[in-house]
């Protein structure tokens, strides 16, 4: 793989209104909700950077403000927490200031996936990018984050399109674009995508999960790509396209995946992370077992 093809850029598709988490997402964008005292989105940036991303490009829409506030400098916050000798916490709240680039582009319209990752063509260049959804958190902790590992994958491929997949319960795949395909060497080439595929008519039951590492001709396929189910642009309509005429591939990721636009899949999550941190851990440990003892 040349350098010319390093994965340098990640798209964040950030513009939902987030209505499954109605009525605390009205004036709150879904994506700070937090996941203990880490907002969403801030874990998905991170697992971005530790994969070698340089840029991140947020798509943002109406009224998402406090996102690019939270990845700014909070100047009167540092300097209370510095008067105060606060220093652990000045230093997490530094941290978030300096941990990336950031660019923002505006999806005037809710107009579906691909529509949201077509609008930072430009802000990519035209160059390959990883595109990471807000609603899936990967814990890959002691092994690659989930976005190194498609990247690696990428690379030994190529190049080629790799995308995150996952097998989901029967009953489940309309949830989800799934894909058919079957394996080539070590690697998973996908033949078919369908996007929430009607009850029954599932070519299987892998779904994909909320990662992808997509080349430079993504971009476009992507503007020839025709409003499809709902009158919006799907991503998976275009990954078609992409699969037939240069190959796509699927990749199981090494790690927990957890659904944080469920409710209790993001109620999950907070517990997962706060259980690994040993300031948390016993007194969650008591509360979890009196909450449990009172539902008897």
């Amino acid at each position: 793989m040349t350098s010319a093809m390093r994965v340098r850029k990640a798209v964040i598709p950030a513009a939902g209104l987030g209505t499954r988490f109605l009525p605390a997402t009205k004036a709150v964008p879904k994506e700070m909700l937090p996941i203990v005292d880490i907002p969403t989105l801030q874990l998905v940036v991170e697992e971005a950077l530790a994969s070698g991303i340089e840029q991140i490009i947020l798509v943002t829409g109406r009224g998402k403000g406090t996102i690019e506030d939270h990845f700014d400098v909070s100047f009167e916050l540092e300097r209370t927490l510095r008067d105060r000798n606060k220093n652990e916490l000045l230093a997490s709240v530094e941290k978030i200031s300096k941990m990336t680039r950031l660019i923002t582009v505006r999806q005037k319209e809710p107009l579906g996936l691909g529509h949201a990752v077509l609008v930072a063509r430009e802000a990519a260049n035209d160059e390959p990018v990883a595109v990471l959804l807000g609603d899936d958190l990967y814990d890959c902790e002691g092994r690659a984050p989930a976005t190194k590992q498609l990247v690696d994958a990428s690379a030994r491929l190529g190049g080629k399109a790799v995308i995150a997949l996952m097998e989901v319960d029967k009953g489940q795949e309309h949830l989800y674009g799934v894909v058919a395909g079957a394996p080539e060497g070590r690697d998973f080439r996908i033949s078919e995508m369908v996007e929430k595929p009607a009850p029954g008519t599932a070519p299987s039951r892998l779904a994909i999960v909320g990662r992808y590492v997509l080349p430079a001709s993504i971009w476009p396929i992507l503007e020839k790509t025709a409003p499809g189910k709902n009158g919006e642009i799907q991503l998976t309509d275009a990954l078609r396209v992409l699969a037939k005429e240069e190959g796509a591939y699927g990749l199981n990721i090494d790690g927990v995946r957890h659904d944080a636009g469920d409710k209790l899949g993001y109620l999950g999550a907070c517990l997962s992370y706060a259980m690994k941190r040993d300031d948390l851990r016993p007194g969650l440990v008591a509360l979890m077992k009196r909450l449990v003892d009172s539902a008897k």
